[in-house]
């Protein structure tokens, strides 16, 4: 019995040598975190594309283009009426035009010292104010495209709603309007000062078609980064990840047909500039090498249209993503503007049909825009989808396109 009670007692103290009670108080164990997702975690990767596109910002961007397309078609018809060179000075803020009588015989006094007086010696001064109006109106609608352009990008800026792809864009097509107006005026300057025309251009005072050709060509890109760019935030292209270097081949073919109706346009500057057409105006026949770059530009433009058109019907275009209601076709505006070409020059360059001509190449490529902007859709259908929301995001840039071919042809019966 003394036994048995002297190992009961030993087996509390064993216990306690064996393993001390810990003195220390330790802190109780936090519950995990629960992390609570908003439903828009859930939504897909396009859905999410689709919450996060600003639509004001591409529209304002779209706006500016359609803004620029009508400059450029004013300026086509200040050209082609010979309104350019009435203007003989150029203040970067402008300013009102003569008011009075007296105002309106010193700037015509003023206008006479130059070159361009001399084959236009029967002209008034009633004369003289309608292409006065006409330069003047092209200048000052550039620097209204100016503060259309500026403010809205300050506030945007300001109100941190411009991507960090976008800003340094933004900023080259403000730095690009800028020089716009100084090429501009470097423009006018050749048509002042016949010492800086070629020695055959001296007899018919007019503008280089050298000069001409690089202010259209600023005209050009300034539009094509606006529609550009306004199409990219409308339709989130830069949100959408492009996993396949496939899907990535096709927008950067039809990115290389855009360039190719870009180039084409440009090439008409210089037949403008020498009146190639109304020397050379016979079609299919070509006599001069001018015609002859122009055209064969026109008809590679055309064949690039075609192919466009045939790898859409049996590419991955086909379906129901080629059926989505979109813009305007390249087709039909590739037609319409070969069709004006042709007319044009049949008809003897007819300042209506000059200026439906000019603003067709802006409609042509527009519609080359929308087209290279899509997006190929994937097997999973989310491409679809996005080259949907591409094709119709086209729509405000391709009509305010449209609309720049009729108000050019109501401009010039005006």
């Amino acid at each position: 019995m003394l036994a048995r009670h002297a190992v009961r007692a030993a087996r509390p103290l064993r216990r306690s040598l064996a393993a001390p009670r810990s003195t220390v108080v330790t802190e109780r164990a936090r519950p995990p975190t629960v992390v609570r997702r908003s439903l828009y975690d859930y939504r897909t990767p396009a859905a999410q594309a689709a919450a996060a596109i600003d639509k004001p910002v591409g529209y304002w961007l779209l706006g500016c283009g359609g803004l620029v397309a009508g400059m450029v078609s004013v300026g086509g018809l200040t050209r082609l009426t010979r309104s350019g060179l009435s203007m003989t000075d150029w203040k970067i803020q402008g300013g009102l035009p003569p008011q009075t009588p007296d105002e309106w015989q010193r700037e015509f006094e003023r206008y006479k010292r130059f070159p361009e007086w001399q084959q236009r010696q029967s002209m008034t001064v009633e004369d003289f104010k309608f292409i006065y109006f006409w330069e003047y109106g092209h200048r000052m609608l550039g620097r209204v495209v100016g503060v259309a352009f500026g403010v809205p990008l300050a506030y945007f800026w300001s109100r941190g709603r411009l991507t960090p792809w976008l800003k340094p864009r933004l900023l080259g097509l403000l730095g690009l309007g800028g020089t716009q107006g100084l090429v501009g005026w470097w423009m006018v300057r050749s048509g002042l000062d016949t010492q800086l025309l070629p020695e055959k251009q001296r007899q018919d005072v007019r503008v280089s078609p050298y000069r001409l050709a690089t202010h259209l060509s600023l005209a050009f890109a300034s539009y094509t980064g606006l529609v550009w760019c306004g199409l990219e935030v409308l339709s989130g292209g830069r949100r959408r990840g492009r996993s396949s270097r496939a899907r990535a081949r096709a927008p950067r073919r039809r990115a290389a047909r855009a360039g190719l109706t870009f180039v084409t346009a440009l090439s008409g500057a210089f037949v403008a500039g020498n009146d190639a057409g109304c020397a050379y105006n016979v079609w299919p026949y070509m006599i001069d090498d001018r015609d002859f770059d122009h055209r064969s530009l026109a008809y590679a433009t055309s064949a690039a249209v075609g192919a466009l058109a045939a790898s859409a019907a049996a590419g991955p275009f086909s379906g129901a993503a080629a059926r989505a209601p979109a813009s305007p076709s390249p087709g039909p505006a590739a037609v319409g503007q070969v069709s004006l070409g042709v007319a044009t020059l049949l008809a003897y360059v007819p300042i209506e049909l000059a200026a439906a001509h000019q603003a067709g190449s802006l409609v042509l490529l527009t519609t080359m825009l929308g087209a290279a902007s899509a997006t190929p859709p994937t097997a999973g259908g989310a491409g679809a989808t996005a080259l949907k929301a591409a094709r119709r995001q086209a729509g405000p840039a391709a009509g305010v396109a449209v609309g720049v071919v009729a108000a050019g042809a109501g401009l010039a019966q005006a």
